[in-house]
């Protein structure tokens, strides 16, 4: 899976929201700094060059859908920050986190009441 670019990666998300949809109805999602329609036409080709999603043809006019889940780039996304960033270390992520002040104690205490729950779902399996 090629890394996108943030540009892709905003159009991409729209198409997520929509599922499929023509070049103007992606345009009419863009709130700020609203690329010209034949820009915005290069950068979702780019995304089916790099197998991120796929069209049907309405003769000349082309319907455009993902083909790569939300969940699958997200998945892809993270352990690639994780690796990049974190050590590949989650604790080490967490941590980040934490000194940053982004996430609070209720948040982690959550995080590993569903650690535990997991565990216990898989020791009873």
């Amino acid at each position: 899976m090629e890394k996108l670019t943030n540009k892709e990666e905003e159009i991409m998300h729209i198409l997520w929201k929509l599922n499929k949809a023509f070049v103007k109805d992606v345009l009419a999602e863009i709130k700020e700094g609203q690329p010209h329609y034949n820009t915005l036409s290069t950068i979702i080709r780019n995304l089916e060059e790099k197998g991120y999603v796929s069209y049907t043809a309405y003769g000349k006019t082309h319907q455009y859908f993902p083909i790569i889940s939300k969940e699958a780039y997200k998945k892809r996304f993270m352990n690639t920050a994780i690796q990049n960033y974190f050590n590949n270390s989650y604790k080490n992520m967490v941590s980040f986190f934490a000194k940053e002040e982004k996430i609070s104690i209720e948040e982690l205490k959550d995080i590993i009441a569903l650690i535990e729950s997991e565990n216990s779902k898989n020791t009873n399996s």
